[in-house]
């Protein structure tokens, strides 16, 4: 199969979403969103249940019809070119949909064959993938025997089956275990190393932070904030300069000394005991550089300096208003009333049927 990364030179943006509009009734799930994903990288779409974010991912894969907007991916426009994007895509959903009448080898053969995959090379691509997510002793069971963890891990190696320039995966890991959570953390860095682009959709912050190189912050169907994960937390509190003095018994004494210079734009110095350290809010590096050269003229033996941002989680309820629900994670209908029976079947053969 060519892929898209094969045919396209000089980098660009492998996905690109201009002005996407999907109302159900007077809900709108997608109220003019633009967004663009660099090739070769990988985006985390981060919002509430609700937000839009599965309705997204399945107008991107061609499995819903926007109202108003358009879309690129891989160089094909999604509502004029369908049947040629679904041959350089892959897609997991939020729900692992892998027919549970055949084994897991079945269900990667089969979607190898539907991609037009030789019957060697779906045979050996099935097989890589089930050692890759440590399927092989149950390459031969039925999947109505596999562990809920184990049906994600097929559902997950079905959409890599047809090596997709570009991968959508809808909240991912719901319901796996940190082990198997990890090993498929690494499957989709080693897809990006070899020329892959991810739009990734979670609400867990640990993953967010562990794959993505851009965020964009999706709340009402509309994108509230973008950018890298350093930027967005800088965005919403700056940083927290931590200061450890050589003498512990000088925490009060660099307190006051802050306190009493009043440095332009400083917030308040405090003490954390357990820590050792005295905290002062700062925004700019000018800032940093005028705390730290204080201290040094007033003689403080200082043994440590560091900066801290706002945790992830932080920064989403801050954009959001509301805080992240890890438990209903796998709960995001996205005002859609999620996907019937014919959509779980089309995801499973990664859109390409």
């Amino acid at each position: 199969m060519t892929r898209y990364n094969d045919l396209t030179k000089g980098g660009g943006n492998a996905v690109e979403v201009r002005g996407l509009v999907k109302h159900y009734g007077a809900t709108k799930a997608l109220d003019g969103v633009d967004l663009d994903v660099r090739e070769g990288t990988i985006l985390g779409v981060l919002g509430p249940n609700g937000a839009g974010k599965t309705t997204l991912v399945r107008v991107l894969a061609t499995l819903l019809r926007p109202d108003a907007g358009s879309a690129r991916v891989a160089g094909y426009d999604v509502l004029k070119q369908p049947r040629q994007l679904r041959r350089v895509i892959g897609l997991t959903g939020q729900y692992a949909s892998v027919d549970e009448k055949l084994s897991g080898y079945e269900n990667l053969y089969m979607i190898g064959r539907l991609l037009d995959l030789s019957r060697a090379e779906a045979r050996r691509r099935a097989g890589d993938l089930l050692e890759r997510f440590s399927l092989t002793e149950a390459a031969k069971k039925p999947a109505a025997q596999y562990s809920g963890g184990m049906r994600r891990r097929l559902d997950l190696a079905a959409s890599l089956t047809g090596q997709p320039s570009v991968l959508y995966l809808d909240e991912p890991t719901t319901g796996l275990d940190p082990r198997t959570r990890n090993e498929v953390w690494e499957e989709v860095r080693r897809m990006v190393d070899e020329g892959s682009t991810v739009l990734l959709t979670t609400q867990y912050m640990e993953e967010a932070e562990a794959l993505a190189n851009e965020l964009t912050v999706i709340d009402r169907g509309r994108v509230v904030a973008g950018g890298e994960v350093n930027e967005l937390k800088a965005k919403v509190g700056g940083r927290t300069l931590r200061i450890r003095p050589a003498d512990r018994g000088e925490l009060p004494r660099m307190v006051g000394a802050l306190a009493q210079a009043g440095l332009d734009g400083v917030g308040g110095a405090t003490i954390d005991e357990a820590e050792g350290v005295v905290n002062v809010a700062i925004i700019s590096d000018e800032q940093l550089t005028a705390v730290v050269g204080l201290l040094g003229e007033r003689g403080f033996a200082i043994a440590g300096i560091d900066t801290h941002l706002p945790s992830l989680d932080e920064v989403f309820l801050a954009i959001t208003g509301q805080k992240t629900s890890l438990a209903d994670a796998d709960a995001d209908a996205d005002a859609d009333g999620g996907a019937d029976a014919d959509d779980r079947a089309r995801e499973r053969a990664g859109a390409a049927v």
